[in-house]
């Protein structure tokens, strides 16, 4: 609803799951036009490929340059990838090639004022560093307080990521609480 890709345009789907579930691959489940989508991942996708066999699978390499061209698709997007790319510059990395391989991009993360964290299921704690490297420690849960695994995105943090000069919006999906919604979105024309 958000990018309102025609049926005729091309979308990049950047970090699907080789994992078929509910929560995962939500683009090829429900968009109509599944022969307008290239998908791509870090595996081999045999699952993947096998659900959507009218949908294009290409296999990237972690923290690498997408291979395709500049602005060779209509719209790019990525669904809860971008917290799990490590530092900073790897996410800054990350939504500069979307910008590059896409007219329109549109990204989601899970968001860190959400009560509960998604990955973990800790609540609150996940508000400030402090607490949540302590309640990461205390469950056994401490891989996921290390940014290689995990980095907690704000509305803040996923506008301070966008390209200088890009026009972009941040505002909240998912679960609809307001500033304790369950997801941000990113959109960039």
């Amino acid at each position: 609803a958000t990018c309102s890709p025609k049926p005729t345009e091309t979308i990049l789907d950047v970090g699907v799951s080789d994992v078929l579930n509910d929560g995962a691959n939500v683009l090829e489940r429900l968009y109509p036009n599944q022969e307008q989508i290239t998908a791509c991942g870090l595996g081999e996708a045999t699952e993947f490929q096998a659900a959507f066999p009218r949908v294009r699978y290409r296999r990237v390499a972690s923290g690498g340059p997408l291979p395709f061209a500049n602005k060779s698709f209509d719209v790019a997007t990525s669904n809860a990838v971008l917290e799990h790319v490590g530092s900073r510059e790897n996410q800054a990395r990350f939504i500069a090639e979307m910008v590059r391989v896409a007219r329109r991009v549109f990204i989601t993360v899970p968001h860190r004022f959400f009560p509960v964290e998604h990955h973990t299921a800790i609540p609150l704690a996940h508000w400030t560093d402090t607490t949540w490297f302590l309640a990461c420690a205390v469950t056994g849960k401490q891989k996921w307080s290390q940014d290689k695994e995990l980095i907690l995105m704000s509305a803040r943090h996923l506008s301070s990521l966008v390209p200088p000069r890009s026009a972009h919006q941040v505002g909240y999906t998912g679960l609809l609480l307001g500033p304790f919604s369950s997801n941000l979105f990113l959109t960039i024309t």
